[in-house]
């Protein structure tokens, strides 16, 4: 076989359905060597699309998504999907096609240095400049992609390369070890904290999500009354209806969970992704003793320096440590009324002819939505009202992007969480981020996708005029104008709805349990 053909082999063998991108000249090898294998190559309609659906998909699967570009300005429009993948930690692994290895020592038509360009968002980047390294390298690189921490890798396909014979074969997927078992000492030194503690709480991070931490998470709750406030990719690792979920922590120095870390005497911080939030952005007093419970120690970070650190599987160590402290029980009067506060703030009943807003319309989509069903907020000042006040339920069902945080996600984003959930899909967007990816609506109908897509409108960067505001008294350079949005979904053959009242709200909503695509604009004030 060639090298493109192994290369398509290996995905087959790391069980990959899709493989999203962009069609080009140097990975036309590749592109046939796919159309002849199990694996279905979805084309996009832009690369940072195609990275976005592969981001979404790890995220959501846990099995590395797949994206693919051509060189040059292929490759680069990759990057950003890419490193949104990179920092918030989802698994992901992108391919890109490259000129001849003949016309690479010197100046030459769309070639630069992908490999070093991808450096700073990858675990791991190579170039296969040999059709016998394929198997290894694919291999590699999803065994990377997909240990903790995960993140992004790449792989780079010369067109000459790609078209040689190689007589090699895929290799086996090896299957996972357990995680490394927490040092007893480390245990003992939490428990013992935490039977010293008045107030003790935990922070979830996104970690807790991505090791499956939660069920264990959960029976720790149950059994002492820990409060427990999450990051915004922490989001559903505790069920928000529960008495004890404080939700989620601001990036500010407001807000309900805010002031229980304030109150607290001690912090378990659970998959804390320092790259989600700044500790000085959630912990008031520095000298509040924490836990650090992850897969990697601490980051250096003057505010935030853990009394212990342990440093090993984050489910496994929830497990144990819930075994040790099971008959602890601690008294829920601290952060009761806080809970009350929060659970007001979200259950918004805006009158019926009040102007929309972000936090009266997440109730009714929240009534619309099961359990199960899937949100994908794209970034934007909707995004923090979606992280602080939609409650979640089920872990990785409100999918937020908090590491790299990029604009234009949640469209490409729902078709990969379409493709790989089977309850309903949602992607809640701005005005902004709709129309930085919104040819992806072409892609979504060609796939006969059903999920709904609700555009938040403002005409305006809302959230750099919010920041503009509080700095400044006054904004620049934010506001904008838009189409008709109605007109332009159905162009693309969507069914689109503008309400003008609550009740033309809550019934376009509930086009979130049809099986089609549908598009409900939402201007807000």
């Amino acid at each position: 076989m060639t090298a493109a053909d192994l290369l398509a082999a290996c995905l087959e063998r790391e069980g990959v359905e899709y493989v999203f991108g962009v069609p080009g000249e140097e990975n036309e090898d590749l592109l046939f060597s796919l159309r002849d294998s199990e694996v279905e190559f979805v084309q996009v309609r832009h690369e940072q699309g195609g990275a976005f659906m592969a981001d979404v998909w790890g995220r959501v699967t846990g099995e590395a998504g797949v994206c693919l570009s051509t060189l040059g300005p292929g490759a680069t429009n990759l990057l950003t999907g890419v490193a949104d993948a990179h920092l918030d930690k989802s698994p992901l692994v992108a391919v890109t096609g490259q000129g001849g290895l003949e016309r690479l020592h010197h100046e030459s038509h769309q070639a630069i240095d992908v490999v070093d360009t991808f450096e700073s968002v990858t675990k791991w980047n190579v170039q296969l400049n040999d059709p016998d390294i394929v198997h290894e390298a694919v291999r590699k690189a999803f065994k990377l992609s997909q240990r903790e921490k995960p993140g992004a890798t790449h792989l780079e396909l010369p067109e000459d390369v790609a078209a040689e014979e190689t007589d090699r074969e895929p290799l086996d997927d090896a299957e996972r070890t357990p995680g490394s078992r927490p040092s007893p000492e480390a245990l003992a030194t939490c428990e013992s904290l935490l039977a010293e503690a008045e107030r003790p709480l935990v922070l979830v991070g996104n970690g807790a999500v991505r090791t499956e931490a939660y069920a264990e998470l959960r029976r720790l709750v149950e059994a002492t009354d820990l409060p427990v406030v999450s990051t915004y990719m922490g989001k559903g690792a505790v069920d928000d209806s529960d008495p004890r979920s404080l939700m989620t922590v601001k990036s500010g120095d407001d807000g309900q969970a805010r002031t229980a870390v304030e109150r607290a005497d001690l912090v378990v911080a659970v998959g804390y992704d320092i790259a989600e939030h700044d500790p000085d952005e959630w912990l008031a007093d520095p000298e509040t003793p924490i836990v650090h419970v992850d897969s990697e120690g601490a980051e250096v970070y003057e505010d935030y320096q853990p009394e212990v650190e342990i440093v090993a599987d984050v489910e496994r160590t929830t497990r144990e440590l819930t075994d040790r402290v099971e008959d602890f029980s601690f008294d829920d009067g601290w952060y009761a009324d806080l809970r009350a506060e929060i659970q007001a703030s979200v259950d918004v009943d805006a009158a019926a002819e009040a102007p929309f807003s972000v936090e009266g319309v997440l109730p009714l989509l929240r009534e619309a939505m099961a359990p199960e069903d899937v949100l994908v907020s794209d970034v934007g000042s909707h995004k923090m009202t979606i992280a602080e006040n939609f409650p979640t339920h089920e872990p990785n069902t409100c999918i937020v992007s908090n590491g790299f945080a990029s604009m234009g996600i949640a469209v490409p984003g729902g078709i990969a969480a379409d493709l790989a959930v089977d309850g309903n899909v949602v992607a809640a967007t701005g005005d902004c981020g709709f129309l930085m990816n919104a040819a992806e609506l072409e892609t979504a109908t060609r796939l006969d996708c059903g999920y709904s897509v609700v555009v938040f409108t403002d005409d305006d960067y809302g959230l750099i005029s919010e920041k503009q505001e509080a700095s400044r008294g006054e904004h620049f350079g934010t506001e904008l104008t838009n189409p008709d949005f109605e007109a332009f979904a159905r162009s693309f053959g969507i069914e689109a709805y503008r309400p003008r009242t609550r009740a033309e709200l809550r019934e376009a909503l509930a086009t979130v349990d049809d099986d089609e695509i549908t598009l409900v604009e939402v201007p807000v004030s």
